[in-house]
């Protein structure tokens, strides 16, 4: 896939976020790092499971990356054979930690990073951030309990989505994301910014 993003662009968004957290500590202290990529959910939930986790990278994130890191398990895929918008042929890039809950918190990828936070497109064509609310196999108190985030990481997301949004692939998928909320009737906590 062609993005219009560039590598330096992408840097200067880890270092913008790198400035920034959802509270003035690390978050995975309050869940035992329960949203590390880990390559077998049964250490997140103890329970058994076929649920592998693990996040895609957005268009040209790979390219900061070496995929020679010893702590990630890169996957190539088909855009075409999951549930991405039309634009978004050839590959796609999913990555999974081997070291949970010891994944190098600086170098976590881009959704790590802004996570529990997520865009949303109104109607009306206006950006917002939502709590993501997504099922997974693990509970995250930042959502759960309602808990305020730091209004310097709502900011900084909020100025890092506004750029990506330019990105014609980036914004369908925003844009598709959004449209499904709206068709399953999900539940918007916004970001008040």
């Amino acid at each position: 896939m062609k993005t219009i993003i560039k590598r330096r662009t992408w840097r200067a968004i880890y270092r913008l976020l790198d400035r920034v957290s959802p509270v003035d500590y690390d978050c995975g202290s309050l869940c035992g790092a329960a949203c590390c990529m880990c390559e077998d959910a049964d250490t997140v939930s103890g329970e058994e499971s076929d649920y592998e986790m693990g996040i895609y990278l957005y268009p040209g994130e790979e390219k900061i990356h070496s995929r020679k890191e010893d702590w990630l398990l890169w996957s190539v895929e088909r855009a075409e054979d999951f549930e991405f918008p039309d634009s978004w042929i050839g590959n796609v890039y999913f990555v999974r930690c081997k070291t949970p809950p010891n994944c190098p918190r600086e170098k976590r990828p881009f959704q790590c990073r802004t996570y529990p936070l997520t865009p949303h497109i109104t109607q009306e064509g206006l950006l917002t951030l939502i709590r993501n609310h997504e099922e997974l196999p693990y509970t995250c108190p930042l959502i759960s309990n309602h808990m305020d985030l730091n209004r310097d990481f709502v900011k900084a997301t909020y100025t890092v989505w506004k750029h990506l949004l330019r990105d014609p692939l980036i914004y369908d998928l925003v844009e598709m994301d959004s449209r499904m909320r709206e068709i399953y009737g999900e539940e918007l906590e916004f970001e008040i910014l």
